[in-house]
């Protein structure tokens, strides 16, 4: 049996796209919303055993002990990401490429081991994880117009805007609907001038982001700013596109935004500041469900009573060392 496992965003679309592209096989997918990142805990609930499991842009930190369980079971994996791993199990049955780098996504790097066979579905998954320095240095290597590249620049937008929600009927499309979407389709340009899908994410991101952008920021310092949104089913759908876009708007400074859960708790995304791409998952690994790499970052679940600890630890993160720099207590 096989098993393809991976993040419902853009870039674990884009990378699983290019890997069943080089490599066809048929496989059970296993994927859930962006958050939704301890997915082989439903292998293990399976009692899954000698099987082929491909695990794409989800953290090998998050999902050690079920990793270690699986390994124990006679499974075999093929292990690519570009988040925090921790200690990485050595294993024979274990084949593991991970670049925790803060200008790398999982796309990039299935890009770099299939030799740059599919670049532009690496380029829309750069391009989706805010890496737009990267992807525009990924799509040199392409013969494509400006028009062509500032395609691929909003396909990967909308494919990670369709990643964010509480749970899956917050998307507008399932993971694995979009995936399969994708599937039929060699080139990203020629998915997004014929594909149906498009449209409806396309009217959705558009609506969404109108009411996100009336939101004014609840604190600003020299070193960052912090947004916060209701318990909106628009707010979780646009907390990765809206955390990114703020981002390039004021690049010296970090952004966080945060989302209410509805149940005492706040759904955070996190950005360092652009000029600065390091320190967003040391802040967010603080905090109980904290996770993700060093440009950017989330809690799950952040409860109510933490978050003025969260906005003091956010405000002097980013700060010179001169000004109050953050400890490590």
């Amino acid at each position: 049996m096989n098993y393809d496992v991976f993040n419902g965003d853009a870039d674990g679309i884009c990378a699983l796209h290019q890997l069943r592209m080089a490599e066809p096989r048929e496989a059970e997918l296993v994927t859930g919303v962006k958050r939704d990142i301890k997915l082989l805990a439903r292998l293990v609930k399976k009692s899954v055993t000698d099987a082929d499991i491909t695990v794409l842009d989800i953290s090998m930190d998050s999902n050690k002990e079920d990793l270690l369980s699986l390994l124990s079971g006679g499974n075999r994996f093929c292990y690519v990401d570009h988040h925090f791993a921790g200690d990485i199990p050595d294993s024979p049955q274990l084949h593991a490429t991970i670049d925790p780098s803060a200008d790398i996504c999982t796309g990039l790097i299935v890009d770099k081991l299939l030799g740059g066979r599919y670049k532009a579905w690496a380029v829309v998954a750069a391009f989706g994880d805010n890496l737009y320095d990267a992807g525009r240095q990924a799509a040199e290597d392409l013969d494509i117009s400006s028009k062509e590249l500032a395609i691929l620049q909003e396909l990967g937008e909308l494919m990670n805007y369709n990643g964010y929600g509480r749970i899956v009927s917050d998307l507008h499309y399932s993971p694995e609907a979009l995936y399969k979407a994708v599937q039929p389709f060699n080139n990203p340009i020629v998915f997004y001038n014929t594909s149906e899908v498009l449209a409806r994410l396309k009217d959705g991101f558009t609506n969404d982001m109108a009411r996100a952008r009336a939101i004014e920021p609840h604190s600003e310092t020299e070193a960052g700013r912090v947004f916060l949104m209701p318990n909106e089913t628009w707010s979780r759908r646009v907390a990765g596109v809206f955390s990114n876009e703020k981002a390039r708007e004021k690049t010296n400074k970090a952004n966080a935004l945060l989302v209410d859960n509805g149940d005492g708790s706040y759904l955070v995304s996190v950005r360092a500041p652009l000029e600065n791409k390091q320190g967003a998952v040391d802040l967010c690994r603080r905090f109980p469900t904290g996770g993700g790499r060093e440009a950017a970052a989330g809690i799950n679940a952040l409860p109510a009573d933490q978050v003025e600890d969260f906005l003091k630890a956010f405000h002097t993160q980013w700060l010179p060392e001169d000004k109050g720099q953050k400890t490590d207590e």
